[in-house]
């Protein structure tokens, strides 16, 4: 069975993309730990980053990394911070949080109520920055 992310990439549920190549895709988090809180994934689904092939693991850190300076470009934030758990959907994800302060990273914490439109304009302006790249 497809896992919600491979969902996501097939266009079977919608998704706040902000950047798309033939081999990756990135959205926004729709339980977000802050603003712009994205995920990157490979469009290929492997449940453990760590078994995807050298090339596609490259590449997904090639592709976040643009896609995490598109991020800083488009959300106020002192760094952008990187997170691999992959313990809760079975697809290799990259989170990649704007951060101010450390403990923003915390995933205990209480997620960000936003509104379609304001996901919508956070998506747009990150999509926009990363176009720039």
């Amino acid at each position: 069975m497809a896992s919600v992310f491979t969902k996501i990439v097939n266009g079977e549920i919608p998704s706040y993309k902000v950047a798309e190549d033939d081999n990756y895709y990135a959205f926004l988090d729709i339980n977000p730990l802050a603003q712009g809180h994205t995920l990157v994934i490979p469009k290929h689904e492997v449940d453990y980053i760590f078994d995807l092939p050298e090339w596609e693991y490259a590449g997904l850190w090639n592709f976040a990394s643009r896609v995490a300076k598109a991020l800083g470009a488009a959300v106020p934030c002192k760094r952008v911070g990187i997170a691999v758990l992959g313990m809760e959907v079975p697809h290799a994800h990259i989170h990649l949080v704007p951060l101010q302060h450390e403990s923003d990273l915390d995933f205990r914490k209480e997620k960000l109520k936003l509104s379609p439109d304001e996901f919508r304009e956070i998506a747009g302006k990150i999509a926009l920055e990363f176009e720039k790249l």
